[in-house]
């Protein structure tokens, strides 16, 4: 007698391992149509009295349509497939980068065609070079230029905030005088150390101790003579009428906020200096404006403005252009309404 083949039968655990394997593979496959298969098994095992392994294995034998765009209608190459939202955003993205480029290159040849028209210009140095040039123009200025003197003899009328302004004044000053084609020979006098003003230009400029110029605790009356000294003041009555390079001229330390009536004007009257001031009255015509303010007070780096900026063009209204800027409430003449 045979004996009966029994079937290999599997025990519920192994049975629901396998289902769980394969339902596992359908979904990496698949994703979402994995994920549609799971919701309909598990409706229709709610409605089947729980028989849920028979009814999960007869939906793996159907298609669901997903809705999705098939793989052959994404990218060659890809291994996901991505919603239509997720394939706009990149899509959008690249176009934003596309332009960014397409920008920069634009810029990068607009900066070559500008080098290339410069430097058929002009011959381009090199900073250093740039930087020794300046020097050697400098210190030249210093035997053959005009001198300018810086009198700080009056900081002490002056408030902190004042003098801070003060050592940005002359850090301006000292920035135009590199940069200009003729410079003056610059002098700081009364500069004592260790004093408010000195310890305001070594804090708020930078590499001041370097300044191709030069600082003095003396007096200008000590260092120079009497009669090549021209004070420079908004007060006086004799307008300046050209720079000679064998003058020195002096221009007080104040501020605008110490704004101190003819106080240079005496200081220099006390030792019978020559004064002038720059020819604002005789070029410039008062602006109507809403304020309905005028001063011919300037700091000292625009009042320097305008002496290098003569000495190198000759013209007044040129050098009361760059230093006399239109809040004073001045203009030149011709360009007067």
């Amino acid at each position: 007698m045979l004996a009966r083949q029994v079937p290999q039968l599997r025990t519920v655990p192994e049975h629901r391992a396998m289902m769980k394997h394969a339902e596992h593979d359908t979904e990496e496959s698949d994703p979402v149509g994995g994920a549609d298969r799971q919701w309909e098994c598990d409706v229709a095992w709610q409605d089947d009295g729980g028989d849920r392994e028979s009814i999960c294995e007869s939906f793996q034998l159907l298609q669901i349509d997903t809705g999705c765009d098939s793989p052959k209608d994404l990218p060659v190459g890809s291994e996901k497939w991505y919603s239509r939202n997720v394939l706009r955003k990149q899509r959008h993205w690249e176009k934003i980068v596309t332009a960014k480029k397409k920008k920069r290159k634009q810029e990068k040849e607009r900066r070559k065609a500008k080098h290339a028209e410069d430097k058929g210009a002009a011959h381009q140095h090199s900073k250093r070079v740039l930087k020794e040039i300046a020097k050697e123009r400098l210190l030249a200025a210093k035997q053959a230029a005009p001198w300018l003197c810086v009198d700080l003899s009056l900081t002490s009328r002056m408030t902190k905030k004042e003098i801070s302004r003060l050592a940005a004044q002359i850090r301006r000053l000292y920035g135009s005088n590199k940069k200009a084609g003729k410079p003056f020979w610059i002098c700081l006098t009364g500069f004592v150390a260790g004093s408010p003003i000195s310890e305001e230009c070594f804090r708020m400029n930078d590499g001041f101790s370097n300044y191709l110029m030069d600082t003095t605790p003396e007096s200008y009356l000590d260092l120079f003579p009497l009669e090549t000294i021209v004070y420079l003041t908004p007060d006086s009555e004799n307008a300046l009428q050209d720079i000679d390079p064998h003058r020195v001229y002096v221009l007080g330390g104040l501020v605008d906020e110490s704004i101190q009536k003819k106080l240079t004007l005496q200081k220099a009257q006390e030792h019978s200096l020559q004064t002038a001031r720059l020819p604002i009255a005789e070029y410039m015509v008062r602006n109507t404006n809403v304020k309905n303010y005028h001063s011919e007070t300037l700091a000292i780096n625009q009042v320097f403005d305008a002496l290098s900026t003569y000495y190198e063009t000759q013209s007044w209204p040129e050098a009361l252009k760059a230093g006399v800027p239109p809040g004073k409430g001045y203009v030149l003449q011709e360009t007067a309404i």
